[in-house]
């Protein structure tokens, strides 16, 4: 109970603070943000960190993806460098897991 008094509290005390700043500081505040955000400087630095970023990802689904397909026999395709060759049963696990597999 104690919190939920404290809770409403700060609400209060958050509002009121709130509304003696009032819509003209909120406007101030908005303007300052669009100018800054429009900023030639900003507008060009956003563009670079976008292209790295896109770079990175790019790197990073290659690496992922390559990794995957060496690992997870089921991603093997039949003309990417490794024989893949699957059994009947549409598991995508090599033939050799059979051979060890106790069940015929």
């Amino acid at each position: 109970m104690r919190y939920r008094v404290m809770f409403g509290v700060g609400l209060a005390v958050g509002y009121i603070l709130g509304s003696r700043a009032g819509r003209e500081r909120y406007e101030q505040i908005k303007r300052m943000a669009q100018r800054v955000s429009d900023s030639p400087s900003v507008q060009e630095a956003a563009g670079l960190v976008g292209a790295r970023v896109s770079k990175v990802t790019d790197v990073a689904r290659t690496k992922v993806s390559h990794v995957a397909k060496n690992r997870l026999p089921f991603l093997q395709s039949e003309n990417g460098g490794q024989t893949a060759k699957h059994d009947e049963t549409g598991t995508g696990w090599p033939d050799d897991d059979r051979a060890v597999s106790p069940h015929p």
